[in-house]
């Protein structure tokens, strides 16, 4: 599967009363699809995935698929730290209609790197669904090493890695063994270098705000414009910095709030954005705005 360069990992948009939003969701699309989006990754971490229950994420993935209408793909974030359960979501995913997959690595069991593999292999021999494997070791407590990510990347049914760990060995050695997988950045910062160096692009929160500009840096870098695509880049640090100077997704939703598309707030565990938090996006949209 062909997923582009510029993945983004949506929020879910709420209510006032803490429930999903289908209809800002249809807004949300249309707005992501204007800016370069080039595939969407529903219910992952920033679609507050721990949140949702089994019921509203299908119901998401259904509306997502109906709403997009093949003019992108869909990926329905489906990783828990349950093998049965990831399986019973990837199995519901594909009955919503998704196009592909993203499961995380086990997060707090800390499984060995076998289990890790048999978790994944588990998944792909229940579900016949284009897999993304999501390793965040700063979320998941665990750091794969090359080998072990190579084992799964070879995997029929891999097609994507969304590589979180920041890690620039990792990833040109990953590339290098398994020529055929899409490597993606999970961080927007290193959308950039990470591309740079092989990586098919970035799975992104901030390309909610600037979806456009981080299509044109990408694309001026697969061109050889190199010294365009590091001035946008350049530009766009205060927005990479910016979308997590709270917890994800609170910035995000807050920053598109004053974009001028409210997808609403967030749910408990995470705390809705301080006044000061608030003043410096206005402060750094209003700056961006500017240039």
């Amino acid at each position: 599967m062909d997923a582009g360069h510029l993945l983004t990992a949506m929020v879910t948009p709420f209510n006032n009363k803490g429930n999903v939003d289908f209809q800002k969701t249809t807004q949300l699309i249309e707005w992501l699809i204007r800016k370069k989006t080039t595939a969407l990754v529903v219910t992952g971490t920033t679609g507050e995935a721990p949140t949702l229950t089994k019921e509203e994420m299908q119901a998401l993935w259904a509306y997502t698929v109906k709403e997009v209408d093949g003019r992108i793909p869909v990926i329905a974030g489906v990783g828990t730290n349950d093998t049965k359960e990831s399986i019973f979501l990837a199995k519901k995913a594909k009955l919503a209609g998704v196009d592909g997959i993203m499961a995380v690595v086990p997060y707090y069991n800390k499984p060995s790197e076998e289990g890790i593999f048999q978790h994944f292999k588990a998944i792909l021999d229940e579900v016949d669904l284009p897999l993304m494997v999501y390793h965040i070791p700063s979320r998941t407590g665990v750091k794969m090493s090359v080998d072990g990510l190579v084992a799964i990347a070879e995997l029929p049914g891999i097609f994507a890695v969304k590589e979180s760990s920041g890690d620039f060995a990792t990833v040109s050695e990953l590339i290098t063994r398994v020529p055929s997988l899409a490597v993606y950045t999970g961080d927007d910062y290193l959308a950039l270098p990470m591309s740079a160096v092989g990586a098919k692009g970035v799975v992104s929160v901030a390309a909610h705000i600037v979806g456009e500009e981080m299509d044109h840096m990408l694309t001026a870098l697969a061109r050889g414009n190199t010294v365009e695509a590091a001035r946008i880049h350049r530009l766009l640090m205060p927005v990479f910095t910016g979308m997590f100077l709270a917890p994800s997704p609170v910035p995000v939703k807050t920053a598109l709030q004053l974009s001028g598309l409210d997808v609403g707030g967030v749910r408990l565990p995470l705390a809705q954005i301080t006044q000061d938090e608030r003043t410096q996006l206005q402060q750094l949209l209003g700056k961006l705005k500017a240039l």
